[in-house]
């Protein structure tokens, strides 16, 4: 999946009339999931990603400790939308992710976070278990 594939399948999810705040979207959510991942595995979940996908989760301040909650409020305050929102778009975005990347690499992802954020990979369509 390219650049343009990849947002189109985030504009379409999200039901957007616009490419801009798919954009947006997709920056707050991978640079914020790249905080909070250890480098190795941030990198390895964004490897399989169009490149300039991939920078979102590769370039951040990795290994951060925060919470879901937190989570949210950092992608709400990144996308300038509500944590309402900003869930259903993390959900969203991730699924997306989860069509490029393989199963591995998104289980070490969520298996290396807090059970809080399960509820992220909730729409992740391979059978990422605990």
């Amino acid at each position: 999946m390219n650049y343009k594939e990849f947002l189109g399948q985030v504009q379409n999810r999200l039901e957007l009339a616009e490419l801009g705040p798919a954009v947006r979207a997709t920056r707050a959510t991978l640079t914020t999931l790249g905080e909070r991942l250890p480098e190795g595995e941030a990198t390895d979940l964004a490897s399989p990603l169009p490149m300039e996908i991939d920078r979102y989760l590769a370039e951040a301040d990795h290994g951060q400790r925060f919470g879901y909650d937190e989570f949210l409020n950092r992608v709400a305050d990144r996308e300038g939308v509500d944590r309402a929102d900003a869930n259903y778009h993390a959900q969203q975005i991730v699924a997306v992710v989860g069509e490029v990347v393989p199963v591995g690499n998104i289980e070490k992802a969520k298996n290396g976070l807090p059970d809080e954020f399960d509820k992220l990979f909730e729409f992740v369509e391979s059978t990422v278990d605990d």
